[in-house]
């Protein structure tokens, strides 16, 4: 999921590994962490990187710090930050799309359509860039890991809160993914929270209680709610998984598709035996908001968050996380007209502050955090 499907932000995960090699503070001690085992890393208790990301991570320091042309530095950041803000409106808008498509069909056949049409195309897609399909089987496996809990669970998680909560609630709690990322985190990687990092979270999960508070009224809600946050915690422990396995041998956009596939494989044949087709309505209101939530939502942003994580400081990349649940609200308001009580203003408020620190705390870190000398 786009973050109506986690393997968006997956895919963002991935590149980000990519782009500055391990990813960390990691804990100390005699053990090395596995991120650290064959990277000649002096120190087990600081960030270190591969040998063939260190010149990588200086470019990229250099580039936050505004080196090189004024100019092209100055177009080049309106260009990433307009692709922030693109990205942020079509995965926000994936979250009124749902609701559109639920009203012609069950919540878990859905996101079986959503894995077939957008891992077909995305597969199609890096085939045709001559990119290769995966062989190895630890990849293979990996890559099921992942598509297990971000583009199997997740999103089916996802799908069915979406059908039992507004649109816009929906988009604030499933942005609460990096406050379960950074807990999870720690407890399975020893990347340890910083100050403002705790306070972050702690804003964070109380803007979520809030968010919750109206729903205990209803079971419905209450059902969608409990979707909803599962949905962030199993999106959460995916993108975690690929911080911590190598998965350098397959490009991001075919690591992606095949989790779709792969997730497909698992949906289908559960969608029809649980839910079957009788409740499908074959038309183009099923269609269109499909086909959004799988291309533009989907693939589109795809591309979009390849160049953003290639090219953006890591606070503008983090921004994403912050504008989406604004975006999904908006949307929600503008298309079906809905109106968010008091109570979930202010919770969704306190989820956008709290991943507001978190992630900038997080982009700071990587920025200050030392880089080893280079070797000649």
């Amino acid at each position: 999921g786009p973050v109506v499907a986690g393997e968006s932000l997956g895919l963002e995960a991935v590149a980000d590994v990519r782009r500055h090699g391990l990813v960390g503070p990691l804990a100390g001690g005699a053990h090395a962490h596995p991120f650290q085992q064959g990277t000649g890393c002096p120190s087990p208790g600081r960030l270190c990187l591969h040998p063939v990301h260190r010149r990588r991570r200086r470019r990229v320091r250099n580039s936050d710090s505004g080196g090189g042309s004024c100019h092209a530095a100055g177009v080049s950041s309106r260009l990433v930050l307009a692709t922030v803000f693109l990205i942020a409106l079509l995965i926000g808008g994936n979250f009124t799309s749902l609701k559109f498509a639920l009203d012609h069909t069950t919540p878990l056949m859905l996101t079986a359509m959503r894995t077939v049409v957008g891992g077909t195309f995305l597969i199609s897609f890096a085939l045709a860039r001559g990119e290769k399909l995966p062989r190895r089987r630890d990849d293979l496996a990996r890559i099921f890991v992942v598509s297990l809990s971000i583009t199997t669970l997740s999103s089916a998680f996802l799908v069915a809160g979406v059908s039992r909560v507004p649109a816009g609630v929906a988009s604030l709690v499933a942005s609460t993914m990096p406050l379960f990322t950074a807990v999870l985190s720690a407890i399975l990687l020893g990347v340890g929270v910083m100050r403002m990092g705790a306070i972050g979270l702690l804003i964070g999960f109380a803007g979520t209680a809030l968010l919750a508070a109206p729903s205990l009224s209803g079971e419905t809600a209450t059902l969608g709610m409990i979707a909803m946050v599962l949905s962030a915690v199993t999106w959460a422990f995916g993108t975690v998984f690929m911080k911590w396995k190598d998965f350098s041998r397959v490009t991001p956009v075919m690591l992606v598709g095949v989790q779709l596939v792969m997730s497909a494989a698992v949906l289908v044949p559960v969608a029809l035996v649980v839910e079957g087709l009788g409740d499908t309505e074959w038309t183009t209101g099923l269609w269109l908001p499909l086909a959004y939530s799988a291309i533009p939502a989907n693939a589109v942003t795809f591309a979009l968050l390849a160049t953003v994580v290639r090219r953006a400081t890591p606070t503008q990349a983090a921004a994403t996380a912050y504008l989406i649940p604004l975006s999904g609200v908006f949307f929600g308001w503008l298309i079906r007209g809905e109106v968010l009580g008091l109570v979930e203003l202010a919770g969704g408020a306190l989820v956008v502050v709290g991943v507001f620190v978190l992630v900038t705390e997080n982009a700071r870190r990587a920025v200050a955090a030392p880089v080893p000398a280079e070797e000649p």
